[in-house]
């Protein structure tokens, strides 16, 4: 599923509250009428506009860290070899085995 439509959205809809709270306000503060939109005042508008916008964030931060996680797993693979004593190439796999007198094993000795 994609996320960056439910981000988006969610962006919208705390937008549009922190507006909605303006316009009530502004009736508030300029009429003695006290409108209520589903029940609300300026103050819950500001309450779902905060958790609407921080909950985006959320979600966009955590899209982007689980984005960036096959290049760490990758820069990880590639210093655990380099530690055990790889050449460039054979990190890359371009290379030929190695010859040693040890019997080579495959995954599926594993």
């Amino acid at each position: 599923m994609p996320v960056l439509p439910l981000i988006d959205a969610l962006i919208l809809l705390g937008w549009s509250s922190i507006f909605g709270a303006m316009l009530e306000k502004a009736i508030y503060l300029t009429t003695s009428y006290r409108p209520t939109f589903f029940g609300m005042r300026p103050s819950d508008f500001l309450t779902v506009a905060g958790v609407c916008l921080l909950f985006a964030l959320a979600l966009a931060a955590r899209t982007w860290v689980k984005a960036q996680e096959p290049e760490r797993l990758a820069r990880r693979r590639r210093a655990r070899l380099a530690e055990a004593g790889y050449s460039e190439d054979e990190m890359n796999g371009f290379a030929r085995p190695r010859e040693t007198d040890e019997p080579q094993r495959s995954l599926a000795s594993f």
